[in-house]
């Protein structure tokens, strides 16, 4: 397996160490319309009172972190082709209580899920560690900033996600198609070292980045397919890297399941994952997955 820049990230009392397991990132989303159909606002948005989504979310993450979750992901805003923005009063009032919450009862890490500096910034004032950006530091020019002033290790996303190329079905939901790239893992691998550029311009230094290939986003079914298959190229980099499979439309295209079926699915994709080197998984199921991942670990890194 290629070797880090850095062999290990600290945060706080906290300590990964690349290349030792695999990491389970839990999803937690404070939204009312995930594609998964987890968002703990999706029943009845209108009507839950902001002291019953808190404690849902924290019922969650102390689940979570029973079943042995690393890393809990908080996010406000569904990234689903054809969701609506959440706008920055929305995502605020959904994850700033939730995150606060959940920081001040569990010991476990907390990365905020993104892409606008001043939800960041809230985050990681009232106790979350890391920042998610689903963008890649490209579509707030403050965020990197933020991140370097806070000593905020930062996850880094490669994203081509277009409403041009959506196309969503009924059962299957989203996916993309005829996503243009010149060569797909070459492009990838270019424009995730943009994102590092401006990560390293804000002071971020290379062992607070972690580099998300960004299995889902902007990639068609076929590509999604390559994409975790080649994962070994983008960790060339030097790089630790997060790879987010769960319940993704490749899965469902590839199997014809709706998201609430592709449980099967997504423990491959994310047992080859890490046979193919990420070292976080980032999954809604949690329990199936810690223990795919400690198979899938005795088997690699004996």
């Amino acid at each position: 397996m290629t070797s880090l820049i850095s062999n290990e990230l600290s945060i706080g009392k906290h300590k990964l160490i690349w290349g030792a397991r695999t990491y389970v990132m839990g999803i937690i989303n404070v939204t009312p319309d995930s594609f998964s159909g987890d968002g703990l606002l999706t029943l009845q948005a209108q009507n839950i009172s902001e002291t019953n989504f808190v404690e849902r979310a924290l019922m969650q993450a102390r689940h979570f972190v029973d079943l042995g979750v690393d890393i809990l992901d908080i996010g406000g805003e569904s990234t689903r082709p054809g969701a609506q923005p959440a706008t920055l009063e929305q995502e605020l009032a959904r994850v700033i209580p939730s995150i606060r919450a959940i920081t001040q009862e569990l010991d476990v890490l907390v990365s905020v899920d993104t892409y606008k500096a001043q939800v960041a910034e809230a985050a990681l004032q009232c106790g979350a560690q890391i920042v998610n950006d689903i963008w890649g530091l490209h579509a707030d020019s403050e965020l990197a900033g933020v991140a370097a002033k806070n000593h905020a290790p930062v996850i880094l996303m490669h994203n081509r996600s277009s409403w041009v190329h959506a196309e969503i079905r009924e059962k299957l939901g989203g996916r993309y198609v005829g996503i243009p790239y010149d060569d797909l893992i070459m492009d990838i691998c270019n424009e995730l070292m943009e994102s590092v550029e401006i990560a390293h311009q804000a002071g971020i230094p290379d062992e607070q980045i972690i580099l998300d290939p960004g299995v889902g986003f902007g990639k068609t079914v076929e590509q999604n397919l390559e994409l975790v298959d080649r994962l070994p190229e983008i960790r060339a980099l030097g790089y630790p890297i997060l790879c987010g499979t769960s319940r993704k439309s490749f899965i469902g295209y590839t199997l014809n399941l709706p998201p609430d079926q592709r449980l099967e699915g997504s423990l491959a994709a994310a047992a080859v994952s890490i046979v193919r080197g990420a070292d976080i998984i980032r999954v809604h199921d949690v329990e199936q997955t810690v223990r795919v991942a400690r198979m899938t670990d005795a088997i690699i890194r004996r």
